[in-house]
């Protein structure tokens, strides 16, 4: 980009001067010129004043962070060692590496026990700007982010959100959306009769149950004879509880569909392969994989509904560093598009670095 010279004759709007910004900011002129100047000592309050009044008054030159130092934030992560699991860390990796040094991401792999969120939550080696957090949707864990919250911590939800909690941002899919396309589409291609098999990976999860919630209420409003109202089987992402769940149905016989909110696709694919079903029974899951493109591919998977943990991790930084006044500009509102993929659209690149 160019930049133009200024009419003959023009003039330039003055830019407002350290008088009239200290007297904005309540503060003295030496304390604007080691502000704006980043020379010496500044509490961080007055520091805060100063930036924010040269931005009222429009003052054109590149302001100072309103924080100094380090800015710690928590990203902890608790949801198993699943395919998508990896690839959200591996998102969390490669934003780390072109955030600005000031700002420290500590990542944390926890346990899925109430216990270990809720003392990650409520302890910390450093001052804590803001946390980002994946977790069950439990009391414990909800009374631990409030307190978070009350302590001047900005919150985000990451994934699947926290129920009544005073976080700044959810980062993540619409997921009564994808629940509603699963049953849109398993309803188009299920041929209108028989059993649909429903899995969810744990309840204990607001993304599962609002997914589940979704593919109810989409095929309910189908024109099919299809059977859905049978309760969720949870099967905690495990593949062989996956497995159990669909042999199960196939001895009953007539099963038409099967919807996974969850991880646990080999038990799946086993089952189908087994009792001879595999591209006979419409399967619709979540999370683009590997293992997932060669179900596609070889025809025992129909679709996958991916909710892309790179957008979301962004996301996440976005209104958290937003939150914490790094960034001046809001981030965009509302949750994190989703994808639909089949075999017509797979791509071929690994979806999961061989490393992870």
């Amino acid at each position: 980009m160019t930049e133009r010279a200024a009419a003959p004759g023009a003039r330039r709007k003055r830019d407002a001067r350290f008088v009239e910004i200290a007297a904005e900011a309540g503060v003295s002129e030496a304390t604007v010129n080691r502000v704006l100047n980043e020379r010496g000592s500044v509490s961080e309050s007055a520091r805060e004043r100063v930036i924010a009044a040269a931005r009222r008054l429009g003052v054109r030159r590149v302001l100072p962070d309103v924080r100094h130092g380090l800015i710690h934030i928590d990203i902890l992560l608790s949801h198993g060692d699943t395919p998508f699991f990896r690839r959200l860390l591996a998102a969390w990796q490669r934003s780390a590496q072109i955030i600005d040094k000031r700002i420290v991401l500590h990542r944390t792999i926890l346990p899925e026990s109430d216990a270990a969120v809720v003392d990650a939550i409520s302890r910390s080696r450093y001052k804590r700007a803001g946390l980002v957090l994946t977790a069950r949707d439990t009391q414990p864990v909800r009374d631990a982010l409030a307190a978070a919250a009350a302590r001047g911590e900005s919150v985000v939800t990451l994934m699947t959100d926290i129920t009544g909690v005073p976080r700044v941002h959810f980062a993540g899919i619409d997921n009564v959306r994808a629940g509603r396309t699963a049953g849109y589409f398993i309803g188009r291609l299920a041929c209108g009769q028989g059993r649909v098999l429903k899995l969810c990976g744990g309840l204990s999860f607001g993304a599962h149950r609002d997914r589940m919630a979704g593919f109810c209420e989409a095929l309910a409003a189908m024109p099919t004879e299809l059977e859905y109202q049978g309760a969720e089987i949870e099967t905690q992402d495990n593949a062989d509880a996956c497995y159990r769940a669909v042999s199960r149905a196939l001895k009953q016989g007539d099963l038409a569909g099967i919807y996974n909110s969850g991880y646990g696709s080999p038990g799946i694919a086993a089952a189908l392969r087994e009792f001879g079903a595999a591209g006979k029974v419409v399967w619709i899951g979540h999370e683009m994989l590997d293992e997932h493109r060669t179900f596609i591919e070889e025809g025992t998977m129909d679709i996958v509904i991916d909710q892309n943990p790179d957008a979301q991790v962004i996301s996440a930084l976005q209104h958290l560093l937003h939150a914490c006044g790094v960034l001046a500009d809001s981030p965009p509102l509302g949750p994190v598009e989703f994808g639909v993929f089949c075999l017509a659209n797979l791509r071929q690149a690994p979806y999961l670095p061989s490393t992870l």
